[in-house]
């Protein structure tokens, strides 16, 4: 039994010990499981941490490839850009470069072509000494002549017993007779050829008006033409002319004798007595209208629409208002043209051709021309069309389409028609007008004409022997489209197609259209006549000087002379056909054939005459030598025109040979040219018939004049120098001479040295400069190597200059720095030569300067005042040299940095004024100076011109008082007059120094003074003025100066400001108000209207049209009567009215303007705005959070507190036309760090606005409280919800601005409080989608950052803690939904706590509509490290319809000062 009790007893144990084990293991597993549990948690946490850690690093490599592939955009687009940029220099370049080789090549054209001119310039003289030395030669042997055969008939005379002088009077007289009838008989056909051109002109007119019908009345009294056609039938007739009195029975009689007058005026047998002349002039001197130039003749009376009929277009009156009304409208369209700095000047558009030229044209065709206008300017032009001048519209017409806007280089077309109606030269412009001004392209249209010219005036055929026979061609060259007959003759031979030009005279009766014809034909006349005349004289040669002389001897009375042939004409002759009709352009070689027949010179003149009466008479002269010499030159004078010295010149020589055997030359200098001269080669052989060339070198040296002895005059400077050619076998040498006029090349630059003296770095000296060439030549001239601080002018110091010409310069000199300056200029001529000016000057860097140096005040009227202003600038801040400028004199000591004085010193008694004159800058600082122009008669002016006044009758009669003569004494009288001399001198001195007395003691009236004033005012002519005003600079401030003490001004620191004041008479002046011109309307409520008026007279002596200048449309100021014009001394009445539209001071200036001057009326009034109140209290209305899709409403108030009624209207900024440029800006949290938010936050999504107001717009009354009502409706969630509502009076006047604020959720909790982390703006950026669930897990907890900043100020007293508050809010919304509330909580209470925060509540609840705080405030911890901020978290839970969880991050750090 015991062993079983034993067994039992172990069995017990064996039980407890087992379920001991068992509890251990439960225990066990259990406390695993809690571990498991937890590790799975933490492994779940740390892999949506991982998760949350991958998402971002996926985003951020994202946004770098994003970011990377935006780089390599831009770095290809700034590849792409600068080969376009480069691209776009290198033809920029070109087109510089090739602009550049353009200007040289017309330079070196200009050049030339001056240098050619110089040449013909120094033949013309030549010919024409030449010519007067055959005049006077002729004159000679005429008179000689003339005095040997007046010398034999008078002996013959006188041997036969008779009176010889009274014989050689009646002679001499009958031959001027016979010469004035000749001259006049060439005159009157001139006069007939011109009358009927005139007249079948008018005919063809006529024919062009058959059809129309003749007019109801015939006129009685017979025309100008029907006159002058009477009138020439009876002088072809031999009927005596008399005064036409009586009317033409039918046109068609004068037109049946048009055949046989032209027939009666061809013929040469006219002959008519002086009294037939006397008739003739008295004729053509009658009027068109008989009795109109007698006493009693009476003007006809003109039917009264024919006086009010206007003419086509308007009177000129209008037409001039026209214009000057076009082209003030016009010139607001031209505008100056600046790029980099730079303002173009000059002609905006080149046309291409520069001249449209319409030749030989015929009437009724058609003809067109295109031309290319091209850009000039810098950059974009535009161009129109203004058309054409006015005679040119019935006959040009411009067809041209404006192309726009056009780059510099680029061009454009126009089409020219010109269909011509009338035969007549025609010029003119077409004129366009660009953006920087206007330019016209001119335009020439000719008509068919004949110009005729010879290729040569001279045949020389050289030297030939005996018995040859040679000819040469002469060309006659039509270069006009209009042919005419011909005929080629010895100028002593007469034909009758010939005018002599010495006869051949102007008629004074050419019309308009022929004035052309005459301006052409006169120069052409008076150059043949002399070459015609001279043609007469001219002795041939020595073996016909006898005929010559006998030809000379009968024929010296007359004008026309008629020379016999000589025995020149025999060997020299014309071709076979010497006469013909040349066509248009076209041209007829004549022959001149030369065949010496005796040794000698050989001259013979011909003549080309032509059947058209406007061609002149062309002359050519034909020469030529017999010899028998084999060996000659055909140019025995070289000219080699003007040398200089020291410069190489060569020609060559060509020699000839008949000979037909080969000859050696020998080619010899002068010995006293040897070294000046030289032939190359010496010695040569000449073949037979052949030519030979020798080279002429010419080097002169400046001891030409030593060297050359008599061959070199010095006082012309021409050397003759003799060559000769040595033949062998050959005793006469062939010698031909080379003639130059030798020159120096110096250029004198007067004076040699140039002191400026002392000159500031703001300003200019002009110094002239004067250049003279002393050389026979042009030279081209440049100053080279200019330093930058002067400059020449004109044209840069480069240039042209003509012979023995002085050119004066201007010599500028602007300093950069204030130093001491000595420097050189160059002057380089066209051969190299230098000629140096030494200068020197000292630069002043003033420690004060000007915003304006020059003021050009505008035309000012008398007692009218002109304003401008300008700044003085001290920019002196430092000593430092090294860093800017310091102002100083030359190289003496800076100035001080400080206060720095000025003081304008103006002219005394002059119209300016300058406030302040005197004042003090500081370093840094600028002052404000008003400069004032006001024209005034002086105060001397006025008084004197009073006095002058008031005494001048008593003067008058004090004077004549004295100048009575006693006449007690009759032997005086003979006296009187010296009496009266001394008397009137003694009285005049006398009464000057009474006056001067009386007139310093002279007082005036006030309505004396202004009678005078108005006066002297109505009759002022008019002045400029020009003033130069200093501005001297001292150092310190004027304050603190000793009493009158003055400040030390140094001369050299003076400033200049130069004043340009034109002052004019007033037209108009005002009458009313004592003459203001200044209208102030006083205080006018807004919208109501104030007036008043002004009048005006007009004291110039003709009327005037006025014109007003434009007052602001939108401005209070109106001018209700405006006047047209106003006559000579005629007072109107302005009516003007004020009408504000808002509370401001308002002023404008009405100008009144004429052609004599503009009035200016200032007009100032003040208006009164409306005043409202809102009931909004910092202009921000918060419409708190809203469900999304749901909206809320709140209300405010406006009040009139005005004593008128307002007109109001409500807009939102949103709405607004300025919010398109708003979105295209930054966001202002990356432009304003300290601004986040735009006045404009985030809109709906469906485009409606968020917020919207009632009423828009309405009235309120004074007094009237108005209530508005906002409504708040978004359609989706944002926190950033914003809109700016504006409040406007009368549609202008922004009143109020009030900032609408709003938030949406799209549950019904909300968070506010914390530090912001996120942006005000929404992204535009799409999420991505792929991965949704981790997307939402990783939103699931939102962040909020609480920062707690602990300021201890003092260790050892404890600081209060610092607090932070967080909003929990419920929504108060209209959908149903199980929870009313909102629970929050926040865990790990505890741990906060031992971190040294508390929190109050940590746990609640939230009704609907409400909102808790939850107030966190924080004290740091005894073990609290002030190193290392202080950061824990917490979750923060909202049980709603929806739970929500926000991750709290609180950030606390210790300050030691705020």
């Amino acid at each position: 039994m015991w062993h079983i009790a034993i067994r039992e007893g172990q069995l017990e144990a064996m039980q407890k010990s087992t379920g001991e084990e068992v509890e251990a293991a439960g225990s066990h597993l259990h406390v695993q499981g809690a571990e498991q549990l937890r590790k799975e948690k933490e492994k779940e946490a740390w892999g949506k941490t991982e998760r949350n850690r991958l998402l971002r690093i996926k985003k951020t490599m994202h946004l770098q490839k994003e970011h990377g592939l935006r780089h390599q955009k831009l770095v290809e687009d700034a590849r792409k850009n600068h080969w376009a940029a480069v691209k776009f220099l290198k033809a920029s370049l070109g087109r510089v470069r090739e602009q550049e080789r353009e200007r040289e090549l017309e330079a070196r054209k200009l050049r030339r072509s001056r240098m050619d001119a110089v040449l013909a310039l120094k033949t013309s003289i030549t010919a024409n000494r030449e010519t007067l030395r055959k005049f006077q030669a002729w004159g000679q042997a005429k008179a000689e002549l003339a005095e040997q055969k007046a010398q034999a008939e008078k002996q013959a005379i006188l041997a036969q017993g008779g009176d010889a002088f009274k014989h050689l009077f009646h002679q001499r007289r009958h031959q001027e007779l016979e010469a004035q009838k000749r001259a006049f008989e060439e005159e009157q056909k001139l006069r007939k050829c011109e009358i009927v051109s005139r007249i079948l002109k008018e005919e063809a007119k006529e024919s062009r008006k058959k059809r129309q019908p003749s007019p109801a009345k015939a006129t009685t009294r017979p025309t100008l033409r029907d006159k002058t056609w009477g009138y020439l039938t009876d002088l072809s007739e031999g009927k005596t002319p008399a005064i036409p009195c009586y009317p033409v029975e039918k046109d068609h009689a004068s037109h049946s004798e048009h055949p046989q007058l032209v027939k009666a005026m061809s013929s040469e047998s006219i002959r008519e007595d002086p009294g037939i002349l006397n008739q003739e002039d008295e004729t053509l001197a009658e009027p068109e209208i008989p009795g109109l130039w007698t006493e009693d003749y009476k003007s006809q009376q003109v039917p009264r629409e024919d006086v009010d009929r206007k003419p086509v277009g308007g009177t000129k009156m209008e037409k001039d208002i026209l214009a000057r009304t076009m082209e003030q409208l016009r010139s607001g369209v031209v505008h100056k043209q600046v790029v980099s700095g730079r303002e173009f000047k000059g002609r905006p558009f080149n046309s291409k051709p520069k001249l449209i030229h319409f030749k030989d044209f015929d009437v009724g065709k058609v003809y067109k021309k295109k031309m290319t206008l091209i850009n000039a300017t810098y950059t974009i032009n535009y161009c129109k069309l203004e058309g054409v001048d006015e005679h040119l519209r019935d006959f040009i017409h411009v067809n041209f389409d404006p192309p726009g806007p056009m780059s510099a280089g680029m061009s454009c077309e126009v089409l020219v028609t010109f269909k011509p109606m009338i035969d007549k030269d025609l010029e003119g412009t077409i004129s366009f007008l660009a953006q920087t001004g206007r330019f016209s392209v001119p335009l020439k249209c000719s008509t068919k004409q004949c110009s005729l010219s010879l290729d040569k005036e001279l045949i020389d055929f050289g030297s030939y022997v005996v018995g040859e026979t040679t000819s040469r061609t002469i060309t006659l060259t039509n270069a006009g489209g209009l042919g005419t007959k011909f005929k080629f003759l010895p100028a002593s031979e007469f034909y009758e197609m010939d005018i002599s030009p010495s006869v051949m005279r102007i008629s004074s009766i050419f019309t308009y259209e022929d004035k052309a014809f005459s301006e052409r034909i006169v120069p052409s006349v008076s150059e043949q006549q002399i070459d015609g005349e001279s043609s007469l004289v001219d002795v041939p040669g020595q073996r016909g000087q006898d005929e010559s002389h006998a030809s000379g001897s009968e024929g010296g009375t007359t004008t026309i002379m008629t020379i016999l042939p000589n025995e020149d004409q025999s060997e020299i002759w014309l071709g076979e056909t010497t006469e013909g009709e040349i066509g248009p352009f076209s041209s007829f070689k004549m022959p001149v054939i030369f065949s010496p027949v005796t040794p000698g010179a050989v001259q013979t003149r011909f003549k080309v005459t032509f059947k058209n009466p406007q061609c002149p008479t062309l002359h050519f002269r034909v020469t030529g030598v017999a010899l028998d010499v084999p060996v000659w030159v055909p140019k025995p004078n070289v000219d080699l025109k003007i040398c200089m010295y020291d410069r190489l010149y060569q020609d060559s020589i060509l020699v000839h040979t008949r000979s037909k055997v080969a000859l050696r030359l020998t080619f010899e200098v002068c010995k006293e040219l040897r070294g000046h001269i030289e032939l190359l080669p010496k010695t040569g052989y000449i073949q037979a018939l052949s030519s030979y060339s020798v080279q002429l070198k010419f080097l002169p040296r400046h001891s030409l004049a030593e060297d050359a002895g008599k061959y070199f005059d010095e006082e012309s400077r021409v050397l003759e120098a003799p060559m000769t050619i040595r033949v062998a076998d050959q005793i006469r040498p062939v010698g031909f001479t080379v003639h130059a006029v030798v020159t120096t090349s110096d250029l004198e630059l007067s004076p040699s040295e140039v002191d400026f003296g002392y000159c500031t770095i703001f300003e200019a000296i002009r110094t002239p400069l004067i250049l003279y060439n002393h050389s026979l030549l042009p030279q081209e001239f440049g100053f080279v190597g200019l330093p930058k601080f002067v400059d020449i002018q004109p044209n840069d110091g480069f240039g042209m200059i003509l012979p023995l010409e002085s050119l004066e310069l201007d010599l500028v000199f602007q300093p950069t720095k204030a130093r001491e300056y000595s420097f050189e200029l160059v002057c380089k001529s066209e051969i190299n030569r230098c000629f140096t000016l030494m200068c020197r000057a000292v630069g002043v860097h003033p420690p004060l300067e000007l915003s304006h140096y020059q003021i050009k005040f505008a035309a000012t009227a008398l007692y009218d005042t002109s304003v401008a202003t300008l700044y003085v600038i001290n920019s002196h801040l430092s000593m430092n040299s090294l860093t800017h400028c310091v102002p100083h004199i030359g190289s003496e000591d800076p100035c001080p940095v400080g206060p720095t004085s000025f003081e304008f010193l103006l002219p005394p008694d002059s119209p300016i004024t300058i406030s302040p004159s005197v004042g003090t800058v500081l370093p840094g600082k600028k002052c404000l100076v008003q400069v004032a122009f006001r024209p005034t008669l002086s105060r001397e002016l006025i008084r004197q011109h009073a006095f002058q006044t008031l005494t001048k009758d008593g003067e008058f009669k004090l004077f004549r008082k004295d100048m009575v003569t006693p006449r007690r004494d009759q032997r005086r009288q003979s006296l009187a007059v010296t009496r009266l001399q001394n008397r009137d001198r003694q009285f005049r001195a006398s009464t000057s120094q009474t006056l001067e007395m009386q007139m310093q003691d002279f007082k005036l009236s006030a309505s004396e003074y202004q009678t005078a004033q108005a006066t002297l005012t109505r009759s002022f002519p008019g002045k400029f003025d020009q003033f130069v005003v200093p501005c001297v600079v001292a150092s310190g401030d004027i304050q603190d100066r000793k009493g009158t003490e003055p400040l030390s001004f140094s001369p050299h620191n003076t400033l200049y400001l130069e004043l340009w004041c034109p002052a004019v008479a007033p037209a108009i002046v005002v009458t009313s108000d004592k003459g203001k011109t200044i209208s102030n309307f006083g205080d006018v409520a807004v919208g109501h209207r104030g007036i008043k008026k002004v009048s005006i007279q007009n004291i110039f002596s003709e009327d005037l049209a006025l014109e007003f200048s434009v007052l602001n449309p939108n401005g209070p100021f109106v001018l209700l009567n405006p006047i047209s014009q106003l006559t000579a001394g005629e007072t109107q009445v302005l009516v003007l009215s004020f009408s504000p539209r808002e509370s401001v001071l308002a002023q404008e200036t009405l100008d009144i303007i004429t052609k004599r001057g503009t009035l200016s009326l200032t007009l100032v009034g003040t208006g009164v705005a409306s005043v409202i109140t809102c009931s909004i209290e910092g202009n921000v209305l918060n419409m708190g959070y809203v469900i999304a899709r749901e909206s809320v409403s709140s209300s405010f108030k406006l009040q009139n507190n005005s004593s008128l009624p307002i007109k109001f209207s409500v807009r939102l900024h949103s709405l607004s036309s300025a919010r398109r440029e708003e979105l295209q800006r930054l966001p202002q949290f990356l432009s304003s760090p300290d601004q986040r938010t735009d006045v404009v936050g985030t809109q709906n999504h469906s485009g409606q606005s968020v917020f919207s107001v009632v009423p828009v717009e309405g009235i309120m009354d004074p007094g009237v409280v108005q209530d508005f009502t906002v409504t708040f409706s978004p359609d989706h969630e944002s926190l950033y919800f914003s809109d700016q509502l504006q409040v406007l009076l009368f549609d202008k006047k922004v009143s109020q601005q009030i900032l609408l604020k709003g938030a949406a959720r799209e549950h019904m909790m909300f968070v506010e409080g914390g530090d912001p982390l996120d942006v005000p703006v929404e992204s535009l950026t799409v999420i991505p989608t792929g991965d949704v669930e981790r997307r939402e897990e990783a939103e699931e907890l939102k962040p909020i950052l609480v920062t707690l900043d602990y300021v201890q100020l003092d260790a050892d007293i404890p600081s209060p803690p610092a607090t932070r508050e967080l909003q929990v809010g419920c929504i108060r919304t209209t959908q149903l939904s199980p929870k009313k509330t909102v629970e929050f909580s926040m865990d790990s209470i505890a741990s906060l706590q031992h971190k040294g925060f508390t929190i109050e509540p940590p746990r609640g609840s939230v009704e609907r509509g409400q909102t808790k705080t939850i107030s966190i405030s924080w004290t740091p911890p005894t073990d609290f490290d002030p190193d290392h901020p202080l950061v824990v978290s917490a979750l923060l839970q909202l049980k709603g319809d929806v739970k929500e969880t926000y991750k709290v991050f609180f950030v606390s750090q210790v300050l030691t000062r705020p």
